[in-house]
């Protein structure tokens, strides 16, 4: 006896194993509420690097402050960069042109995240404990957003 949705294949009846082609269920969102999303987690970034630096300096010092906004403020323009680029107007024109909006993304992501980095390092007597964990906290918003966003997004359920 086989359960709804799952089909045994053709060639062993005794499988239970559902068909390839409900093995790979699309998660698709409109480009909107994508936009929506992907902003909202840079406004997200921000808010938690204004908050790591408050904190910081309220724990150590005023270096500590300044460092863990300089770390949360780099993992947040690499967020915008990637966001503006990925998501910006003509971005999903086509399956194509999205593909590379989102790869050209995360390539200025990159460079911007680690051309910070270098400047911050060589130019400012950072904290680095601080800085880092800013940067890390930061980073951590977005894969928060993730999981509280991808049942809103496509209501994909173990199991549905």
């Amino acid at each position: 006896m086989s359960s709804p949705g799952v089909q045994p294949r053709a060639h062993d009846r005794g499988s239970l194993e559902p068909l390839e082609r409900d093995l790979y269920k699309v998660l698709a969102t409109d480009l909107p509420q994508a936009r929506r999303l992907a902003f909202g987690v840079v406004l997200g970034q921000a808010g938690v690097a204004v908050t790591a630096a408050l904190c910081a300096w309220g724990f150590a010092d005023a270096r500590a402050g300044l460092s863990a906004l300089l770390g949360g403020g780099i993992a947040t323009a690499g967020s915008l960069a990637m966001a503006r680029l990925a998501l910006g107007s003509g971005a999903g024109a086509d399956a194509r042109s999205a593909l590379g909006a989102f790869y050209l993304g995360e390539a200025v992501k990159l460079a911007v995240v680690i051309g910070l980095l270098v400047v911050v390092l060589k130019v400012v007597r950072v904290a680095p404990l601080a800085m880092f964990a800013a940067f890390a906290a930061t980073l951590l918003v977005y894969w928060i957003a993730l999981l509280a966003a991808l049942p809103a997004l496509g209501g994909a359920r173990r199991g549905a």
